[in-house]
């Protein structure tokens, strides 16, 4: 397929998928055709099953993405802008929804929409000259692509509730204290730093990355004793792969294992 705003490319034999979002000039700025872009290529990764992990970056060394593209919001009404952020908010939930590791390569400024969607990945990491931020109240609006809840369940309700309400820009090393981010790395190495790390995913057992995946995240919205519950169920589960079985043959015989999915 062959997108305007998007380039999806694949790496390391198939198994990882990079997704770049790509209008440099407007500092790859999301309005709505880039929305429904990214739409469908996370659709075309979610049916990807030879995929193990998906990077997501921005086009050039200015911008990961530098928010939503403001002069398309100017003369929104209340309708249309409600419809706006729903779009927005199912794009970030159709990647929190992917199975695989998602993995943001923030790689310049990532603020608003930019930092929301960066948030929707499962980590970030940052390279050294990386900003984020929630400066939509310097607009006279609140963030609308989660960046209200996402933000608060990653750095907690203080700090999400102070950078949301003065719109305060936080370069990469406070990101990387406050938990935003994962690791800080030279802008030159952003890009590798990812891949190696795509890579050690890559050559774990696919099936049980991806329940590992969905115990975490499931299990961050119930309480400890259920969280614990659905662990055993997915621990059991995974019994019965035939990477369960690949996985303890190949460690028993001092071997490296070959993983297949299943």
């Amino acid at each position: 397929m062959v997108y305007q705003n998007l380039i999806l490319e694949h790496a390391e034999n198939g198994t990882v998928a990079v997704l770049t979002v790509n209008r440099p000039k407007a500092l790859n700025a999301l309005n709505a055709e880039t929305l429904d872009e990214l739409l469908q290529a996370l659709a075309h990764i979610a049916a990807d099953s030879a995929l193990r992990a998906l990077l997501v970056t921005g086009a050039g060394d200015k911008a990961f993405i530098a928010g939503a593209d403001i002069a398309a919001m100017q003369n929104m009404n209340a309708l249309q802008a409600q419809n706006f952020s729903a779009k927005g908010q199912r794009v970030m939930q159709a990647i929190e929804a992917l199975a695989i590791p998602v993995i943001a390569l923030v790689n310049g400024y990532a603020l608003g929409g930019g930092c929301e969607l960066a948030l929707s990945c499962d980590w970030i990491i940052a390279s050294e000259r990386a900003v984020f931020g929630q400066p939509e109240v310097n607009l006279g609006i609140p963030p609308g692509f989660g960046g209200t809840q996402r933000l608060a369940r990653l750095v907690g309700r203080a700090r999400a509730l102070e950078l949301v309400t003065t719109g305060r820009q936080v370069k990469a090393e406070e990101a990387l204290r406050i938990g935003l981010v994962n690791a800080v790395v030279a802008a030159a190495q952003l890009t590798e730093n990812g891949l190696e790390t795509a890579r050690l995913i890559a050559a774990k057992a696919p099936v049980a990355v991806r329940v590992a995946k969905q115990a975490v995240h499931r299990g961050l919205d119930m309480d400890l004793a259920n969280g614990c519950v659905l662990e055993t169920s997915l621990f059991a589960f995974a019994f019965g792969t035939d990477d369960r079985k690949e996985g303890m043959t190949a460690f028993l015989a001092k071997r490296a294992p070959k993983f297949e999915g299943h």
